[in-house]
């Protein structure tokens, strides 16, 4: 199984920018997405064409915000999910509005789609992000208690020096502080695995670029998007990649091949 995930920043601009040939070029048989920037009455205005995919919304209420999104191919819901409804949120209102989490049931695993918030400019939302970084933890264990826990999305967060291009400079930044970079190594530690470091210890890629200075180009990134799965299970990945030669958003799509 061929599972990815995708900050598009904005469902209608990746579109514009040939989201519909990535699909049908990469075939995969699940994608998250994240940060959609689109609400219900705008996606009702809308006719996107994701052929043989079925489509899965979490809307935030503030328009042209957050959300996130899962499709996933018909035959793979048809064989492998135990039902087509969707869990959106984790049950806390603070955290639900913004769209940031869906859970999809499979016969052997959970599959969870998280958009991490931004610690923003000045650290703004920092004591905001581990608020919601301990609740979704304790979702997560949860969930994990039934059966094992897929994670895609995007942190938010360089955990270690080797995920970001200029770690001394980026100290203390929002997605390189002290406190979020803790809580990926005691999340990590708590019985998940980080599936690209796992299998790749010493490459060096990125996920995402600032769109200033030309830092895609001069490939000036951090790697802040993830598949981390519970350690009974990593048996089962057979692959772990970053498609940075893929366009369309400031991030680019990571995936793994779940066996």
């Amino acid at each position: 199984m061929k599972l990815l995930s995708w900050n598009v920043n904005g469902i209608r601009a990746v579109i514009r920018k040939g989201f519909l040939d990535f699909l049908k070029k990469e075939k995969p048989d699940v994608i998250a997405l994240q940060e959609i920037k689109i609400n219900n009455k705008a996606r009702t205005k809308h006719s996107f064409d994701f052929s043989d995919y079925i489509e899965f919304w979490n809307f935030a209420e503030r328009p042209g915000y957050s959300g996130t999104a899962i499709l996933i191919k018909e035959n793979v819901s048809k064989k492998y999910l135990i039902s087509n409804a969707v869990i959106n949120g984790i049950g806390i209102k603070e955290f639900d509005c913004e769209g940031r989490i869906q859970t999809l049931e499979f016969k052997n695993f959970y599959f969870v789609n998280i958009y991490f918030p931004n610690s923003g400019p000045e650290l703004i939302r920092l004591d905001y992000k581990l608020r919601f970084n301990a609740a979704v933890f304790k979702y997560l264990k949860k969930l994990e208690r039934k059966k094992p826990v897929i994670i895609a999305g995007d942190f938010n967060v360089a955990h270690e020096e080797i995920d970001i291009a200029r770690p001394k400079e980026n100290i203390g930044n929002a997605g390189f502080t002290y406190e979020e970079r803790e809580w990926m190594t005691k999340f990590i530690k708590a019985g998940f695995v980080d599936v690209f470091r796992y299998m790749h210890p010493n490459k060096v890629e990125y996920s995402w670029w600032s769109y200033r200075a030309k830092a895609r180009e001069r490939n000036i990134g951090w790697r802040i998007d993830y598949f981390l799965v519970s350690v009974k299970i990593i048996k089962h990945i057979e692959k772990s990649f970053i498609l940075n030669n893929v366009y369309g958003s400031d991030h680019c799509p990571v995936g793994i091949i779940f066996k």
